[in-house]
C-alpha cells in the first residue's frame, strides 16, 4: 500500500472502556468537558508534544466532531503509532451517553 497510512474512523460507541484517548481540542473545549483520563495536547501543540503519548497500546483520538483528530491521527498513524479516529468525536461521546468529566463542573455542550 503506497499514499500513506490507514487510519481505522471508529464511532465514540465503539471506544472500548479504559482506551488510550487522545484531545486535540483547545484547551477552552477541554476544561468544558472531556473524557477521565484522557491525554490533551492542543492539535496546534501535537509537533512539539508528540513523545507524551504512548507507543505501545492502540491511541484513539477525539476532537469535537472528529475532523481535527482525523488529522492528528493521520500524522501519527505516519510517525508509527496505531492510532485511531474518533470519527463523531465529543459529540458523539456525549450523545452515547459515555462518561464525561468537566474543570469546571458544568455539564458539557458540544
Amino acid at each position: 500500500m503506497t499514499g500513506g497510512s490507514m487510519v481505522a474512523h471508529v464511532p465514540a460507541t465503539e471506544v472500548p472502556a479504559g482506551a488510550y484517548l487522545l484531545d486535540v481540542r483547545e484547551d477552552d473545549e477541554w476544561d468544558a468537558g472531556h473524557v477521565p483520563g484522557a491525554l490533551h495536547i492542543p492539535l496546534g501543540e501535537l509537533g512539539a508534544r508528540y513523545t507524551e503519548i504512548e507507543r505501545d497500546r492502540p491511541l484513539f483520538v477525539i476532537c469535537r466532531s472528529g475532523n481535527r483528530s482525523a488529522h492528528a491521527a493521520h500524522a501519527l498513524a505516519g510517525a508509527g503509532w496505531d492510532a485511531r479516529n474518533v470519527a463523531d468525536g465529543m459529540r458523539g461521546w456525549q450523545a452515547a451517553g459515555r462518561p464525561m468529566t468537566s474543570e469546571s463542573g458544568s455539564p458539557y455542550v458540544a
